[in-house]
């Protein structure tokens, strides 16, 4: 699908889609149909794993995209939004971006593979934001494999088993609440002696017969070949490590959105996520932001491909008023 051969950079684009997320390859297939011959950058393989099509491209099955009554497996669900955006047009281009200027019309982007700037009359971002991970032995390896960073996405898969969270704030007690509809028992695993959390989201977890808690623990380990087996967890006050039977890893030590290249350029939120209003614009006119950049609350992938359309549909209607 992706075209590298042709000259993308002596010409000015209508739009600019940055990230091939569920966002990004949303936007891609709306504003293809606008007839605005989208281009979008999907970024490149990492050394750290990271690769085209975010997140879902180290999930297994998803069972929650509405349409797939039997489930689909992250990379497929993504390998056929990518075709459906080709189909209808989108260019996509395997490389990054480096660098941005938007102080002025049409908006600059380096990329990875050119010195000259792709130049473009609107950009719509769709980065997404990485959740950030314990970078203990095996844990790369068991990812998807009974480690997960999101429990509404793979809390399912865990009916009846042990499984364990790691956090202390918030999002981790709401992972832990939310998984102990489905696991016969869920602790949370903290480093220290007490947790984040606000006073209601800590009496509620309290007050859960199926929740425990390891404090002054961090863990040090994820035991298993093909599976998670057990996670090897250390006492800090004591000293003392010992191997837990585990089914499932939750880690919830919060998400990171990548948004460096934009940091002074756009508004961002005091965690560092694009700041929307009016649908998805951002603090520039002709900037639009869609998916995970700019959510911190929900994070699930139909929440982003929706937010991806409507990127699209404002795209559109702000060329119109160029026009005009």
């Amino acid at each position: 699908m992706s075209d590298n051969s042709q000259d993308y950079y002596g010409k000015i684009h209508n739009v600019v889609i940055l990230g091939s997320g569920p966002a990004g390859l949303t936007s891609a297939i709306y504003t293809a149909r606008g007839n605005l011959n989208p281009l979008l950058l999907e970024g490149e393989p990492s050394s750290t794993g990271d690769q085209p099509g975010g997140q879902l491209m180290l999930t297994t099955d998803v069972e929650n995209f509405p349409g797939f009554p039997q489930g689909i497996m992250g990379p497929e669900l993504m390998l056929n939004l990518k075709e459906q955006a080709g189909r209808f047009g989108t260019k996509i281009l395997t490389y990054k971006a480096t660098k941005v200027d938007f102080s002025a019309s049409p908006f600059l982007i380096w990329t990875s593979e050119s010195q000259e700037p792709l130049r473009t009359k609107s950009i719509i971002i769709t980065t997404g934001a990485q959740a950030l991970m314990l970078n203990v032995e095996g844990e790369e390896r068991l990812l998807g494999h009974g480690v997960s960073a999101c429990a509404t996405c793979d809390g399912f898969f865990f009916r009846d088993q042990k499984v364990f969270v790691v956090g202390g704030g918030d999002s981790a007690l709401e992972e832990a609440g939310f998984l102990s509809k489905f696991a016969s028992s869920v602790t949370v695993v903290h480093r220290r002696k007490e947790l984040r959390a606000s006073k209601i989201m800590q009496d509620r977890a309290m007050q859960n017969p199926k929740i425990n808690f390891l404090f002054d623990s961090v863990v040090r380990e994820l035991v298993g070949s093909n599976k998670l087996e057990a996670i090897r967890v250390e006492n800090i006050a004591t000293g003392i490590t010992e191997d837990l039977e585990a089914q499932g890893l939750f880690v919830a030590i919060g998400h990171s959105p990548n948004t460096s290249l934009f940091k002074d350029q756009l508004d961002l939120d005091e965690k560092g996520y694009i700041i929307t209003h009016d649908g998805t614009k951002t603090s520039i006119k002709g900037v639009f932001a869609a998916g995970d950049v700019q959510d911190s609350k929900y994070r699930q992938a139909i929440t982003a491909a929706g937010s991806g359309c409507m990127a699209a549909l404002d795209v559109e209607h702000y060329l119109e008023s160029l026009v005009d």
